[in-house]
């Protein structure tokens, strides 16, 4: 494929994805997911994984973060740059709408059943993405990452841990790991 058709297969992929999805940023990367791997296959499922960790433990929006390191690992610079122009146009435009319009959206009834309805949504969508990661992560079996999925689960829903800990604790062990695992692979 050339570089131009895939820079604008890019575009209008996250552009698409961005301007439907509500809810935030784990809702777009099941969309992400069924969108670069199951249909252009652009990248893998451990890769798609990878890329949203990244994307996760980055400062900022999961989804721009997201179409960022997609678009960087199709084309490069130019490639994260037209996937954030693309990410971000919806939403500009919609928080546009909504600020003009602010005092006709707050008042409306209809609107916040609407939003209301949504939110149930969110929730399954959610859900849905956090089942395909953990699932993905417990078919790898790598003893190692189901400990750190089990231990942050706890950490967080029954020792009530702040999730910035449980980012920085992680990053730390897998970065140890990584470092171990190279100079155990070394001759």
């Amino acid at each position: 494929m050339k570089k131009s058709e895939l820079l604008r297969k890019l575009f209008f992929s996250t552009l698409y994805l961005s301007a439907f999805t509500f809810g935030g940023g784990y809702v777009i990367v099941s969309l992400m997911q069924k969108k670069f791997v199951e249909e252009y296959h652009w990248i893998d499922e451990s890769e798609m994984l990878d890329l949203i960790a990244i994307a996760q433990s980055s400062p900022g929006p999961i989804a721009v973060n997201g179409a960022i390191v997609v678009g960087y690992k199709l084309a490069g610079v130019i490639g994260a740059l037209t996937a954030i122009v693309s990410t971000i146009i919806p939403p500009f435009v919609i928080i546009s709408i909504v600020s003009t319009f602010y005092t006709l959206f707050r008042d409306s009834f209809i609107m916040s059943q609407m939003l209301e309805g949504m939110q149930a949504g969110v929730g399954a969508v959610i859900a849905s993405v956090v089942f395909r990661m953990a699932s993905g992560i417990v078919s790898s079996k790598n003893i190692f990452s189901i400990g750190i999925l089990i231990a942050a689960f706890l950490a967080v829903c029954i020792c009530k841990v702040n999730v910035v800990y449980i980012i920085l604790i992680c990053a730390l062990l897998g970065a140890g790991y990584t470092i171990f695992a190279q100079r155990r692979n070394r001759p």
